[in-house]
């Protein structure tokens, strides 16, 4: 072997030796159970999440009971059984000040693709204007229509269409 080849081997051999990795001396904790237990700070008392990331779209189905409110026929008006609802859903929101929210305005089947973007546009504003008078921040709030283009219930009768005439508090996850 001449001497080229013995110094190209042994610097071959240095630079192996020094990308070897030992592993760590402590290793990190193993993730939490599904159930955790954590303080809540507006009430000082502890808080059995069973895996609901607070902040999240669960936390506020689990705490508001829903996201969606409903409105009658050719209506924006919130009716006191939405009322309550958007009251829940307030006091979410309050409970967490950096999440921003989007509120979607729907509609049913009937009526022109314009009519019911600019009903849409009426519920989601009615059900966003609710919120702000109930005390949160309007710039935490964008509303969006989507008329009669996604509806959940697909059927053409009555129970359908009131299924779809709504305005729905989107929490991005």
């Amino acid at each position: 072997m001449n001497k080229t080849t013995m110094l190209l081997s042994t610097a071959a051999l240095i630079a192996l030796a020094g990308c070897s990795k030992k592993p760590p001396a402590n290793l990190p904790p193993p993730p939490p159970t599904s159930t955790t237990t954590t303080p809540d700070s507006s009430t000082g008392m502890t808080d059995t999440t069973n895996g609901v990331v607070p902040g999240s779209r669960a936390d506020l189905l689990a705490q508001a009971g829903t996201d969606t409110v409903h409105f009658a026929t050719d209506s924006s008006d919130v009716d006191s059984e939405a009322s309550a609802i958007l009251t829940r859903q307030a006091a979410w929101l309050q409970k967490y000040p950096n999440v921003r929210v989007t509120v979607e305005g729907h509609c049913d089947e009937r009526g022109t693709r314009e009519y019911n973007l600019a009903l849409g546009d009426r519920r989601a504003n009615a059900a966003k204007n609710f919120l702000v008078n109930a005390g949160v921040s309007p710039s935490r709030i964008s509303v969006i229509s989507y008329g009669k283009e996604r509806p959940i219930a697909s059927g053409s009768d009555e129970d359908s269409w009131a299924q779809n005439r709504r305005a729905v508090t989107v929490v991005p996850q």
